[in-house]
């Protein structure tokens, strides 16, 4: 069994690396992402847009091409305006969160939760989207016969992240930044070389454009001009998806975050709004056309090294390293996914396992969740990207509707007391226009070609969101009676003697002081009375995101552990008995639990360890989903080991 065990381990700490210490001082700077970092793992969503979301605004354009200039402006203007709207946002709450955050508290928790749970999507459906893309630009160059293989090469590819993302979110951009480099070098020089060869002949592109502009409005309209335009504009809405990525992960970024934050947003904001504009200005002056089994970019690629000796391998290099950031995008999935998530449990809106940290500080639940529910996506679109683009436009569009509606109501309600709101106020009210406009256009176009999946997923987890709330109100309003027993008379002398290692001990498991722990230890005395002649407290610090933001909010955690510790030893001592205490901090209750409970048996050999465990008068799948039965857990690891742990049933009245 042992070496079992061990390979086990041994498997374990190969893929997913060794477990880092939390009482390391330097870990916060180990793990944090500087700017260029940040603008790796974070913007690389952004960036990458410019692979689909130009494409799909000029195929919607068909014969009207001429109108891609002002696509061009119109997409640089947007992005620009969406990410100075973040940016603010960054400034005003530098803890992260995002869209769920900003509407949670400019909107009231429903909004929040509906935000919350547009962007879970939206991240599954952002990994999804940029592996699909990403084995679409790479199967580009293969033949037809290769075609099949393409599936099973996106499914390896979320496995492949899945993994890296477990061992760390540092580790996982490092690995990947390569791929980012050469992605941003290749299309700068694609680019301004597509514009600058074809310099001489935008004279000549630009009376062509007068003319197309007259004569469709000759045969459209100004009207039916607009509105084709708009909903090119619409159509490639997914350009502007990921740049709300910063403002949602600040956590994992150096200090000082919110200034680290707004230089990433400066790089990711810049490099999107030249891509993507140029691309489209590339398409129009060299007069790209869809070609089967081939993305616009490849095309346009091939236009412009076509006549070099060396061209079509550049071409490949070109689209093969586009392929490639479409890899490193999805890890905005796995990087903001979890995190949205996790802040939700912190909320009582997702089980709380999903707001815990693994052994290397990665949200393990929550990255295991986000790419299983991509492979889904994936299984179920068959790799199609038209539809997968379509359902994820939508929700990134609602998000950021409910963001910038937020911080507009914000300001509004601050203006006496912040003197910045003229100035920002604009900037949001303009960013709210932009994105309703986009969503509700997007919204009617695509509903019936697959955007109702998205409404229907989305009100599933906001459904689901309000279920777990309600039942985890009804616990705590449950556990509340439990809390009566805090004031509990104790007449007496307090036993400060120290407790003796040759008589029985009982070693209590506790989670903070509160009624369910006194009640726990009521019931030992009543249960047993007379047999214990000493009490000692053993608790475990769990840090999880909640609580691992930063050193301070690590102390802040570990003496609350201590100060209740105190309570339970000063209780027990005003009861008469002899009582002490140990905690440490840890991702892993039970793992740590098991640790500190074998140090207390080692010193007091005639030891019973207890553990409280909620009981419900009717149990189900949803109570062992909902809430986590470490009790047991810890009891078997005990029990292992050769020591007697009893589980306690404490009644909550439902």
């Amino acid at each position: 069994m042992t070496d079992g065990n061990g390979l086990k381990d041994k498997v374990r700490t190969t893929l997913f690396g060794r477990p880092r210490n939390i009482k390391d001082p330097t870990l916060f700077h180990k793990i944090a992402l500087i700017p260029l970092l940040a603008w790796i793992g974070l913007g690389a969503d952004g960036l990458s847009s410019s692979s689909y979301g130009p494409e799909e605004a000029f195929k919607t354009l068909g014969s009207h091409t001429y109108l891609a200039l002002f696509l061009a402006i119109a997409t640089a203007f947007t992005v620009l305006i969406i990410s100075l709207a973040y940016t603010r946002i960054i400034e005003y709450f530098p803890h992260g969160g995002g869209g769920y955050i900003v509407a949670t508290h400019t909107l009231g928790e429903k909004a929040g939760v509906i935000s919350g749970s547009a962007l879970l999507v939206d991240y599954m459906l952002t990994i999804t989207v940029s592996i699909v893309s990403c084995g679409d630009a790479i199967f580009s160059f293969f033949p037809p016969s290769w075609h099949p293989a393409k599936i099973p090469f996106d499914i390896c590819a979320i496995i492949l992240l899945v993994i890296l993302n477990i061992r760390g979110v540092k580790e996982s951009v490092q690995f990947l930044a390569p791929i980012f480099a050469i992605f941003v070098l290749t299309h700068l020089f694609l680019i301004l070389y597509g514009i600058f060869s074809h310099a001489p002949q935008i004279g000549a592109v630009s009376a062509k454009i007068g003319g197309d502009f007259r004569n469709g409005l000759a045969t459209l309209g100004a009207g039916g001009m607009a509105l084709l335009f708009l909903k090119a504009f619409s159509m490639g809405g997914g350009t502007y998806t990921g740049i709300e990525a910063v403002s949602n992960g600040l956590q994992i970024l150096r200090e000082p975050r919110a200034q680290t934050g707004k230089k990433t947003m400066i790089y990711m904001a810049t490099s999107l709004a030249f891509t993507a504009g140029g691309i489209l200005i590339c398409y129009l002056l060299i007069g790209v056309r869809p070609m089967a089994g081939r993305t616009l970019n490849a095309v346009l690629a091939g236009q412009v090294f076509g006549g070099w000796s060396f061209g079509p391998a550049l071409a490949v290099v070109t689209i093969f390293t586009e392929g490639a950031l479409l890899l490193v995008a999805a890890q905005t999935g796995f990087v903001d996914g979890p995190r949205v998530m996790a802040n939700m449990a912190v909320d009582y809106w997702f089980p709380h396992r999903f707001a815990s940290l693994s052994n290397r500080f990665s949200i393990q639940n929550g990255v295991l969740l986000m790419g299983g529910a991509a492979i889904i996506l994936l299984l179920y679109s068959k790799g199609n990207i038209t539809t997968l683009v379509v359902m994820y436009s939508i929700n990134v569009f609602l998000t950021f509707s409910l963001s910038q509606l937020g911080m507009s109501r914000f300001f509004i309600r601050n203006r006496k007391s912040d003197p910045r709101w003229k100035k920002n106020l604009p900037i949001h009210l303009i960013g709210l226009v932009v994105c309703a406009t986009i969503l509700v256009v997007t919204s009617i176009e695509k509903f019936a070609l697959g955007g109702w999946l998205t409404f229907v997923i989305t009100s599933v987890v906001v459904v689901l969101c309000l279920a777990t709330k309600r039942h985890y109100n009804k616990v705590r309003g449950g556990v509340r009676e439990l809390d009566d027993l805090l004031s509990i008379p104790a007449d007496g002398k307090k036993n400060e003697t120290a407790p003796d290692p040759g008589t029985m001990t009982a070693i209590q498991l506790v989670n903070g002081y509160n009624g369910f722990g006194v009640h726990t230890f009521l019931t030992i005395i009543r249960s047993f009375p007379g047999l214990y002649r000493n009490f000692f407290f053993v608790s475990v610090a769990e840090v999880d995101v909640g609580s691992f933001r930063d050193s301070e909010d690590v102390h802040r955690l570990e003496k609350a552990s201590a100060d209740a510790l105190c309570k339970y030893v000063d209780l027990a001592r005003r009861l008469g008995f002899p009582a002490g205490s140990r905690y440490d901090l840890g991702t892993d209750i039970v793992e740590t639990a098991s640790r500190l409970v074998e140090g207390v048996v080692k010193d007091f050999p005639k030891s019973t360890v207890f553990a409280g465990q909620s009981v419900f008068r009717q149990t189900s799948f949803i109570h062992r989903l909902l809430h986590n039965e470490t009790a047991f857990a810890i009891q078997q690891e005990l029990r292992w080991k050769g020591i007697t742990t009893v589980i306690l049933p404490i009644r909550i009245n439902l």
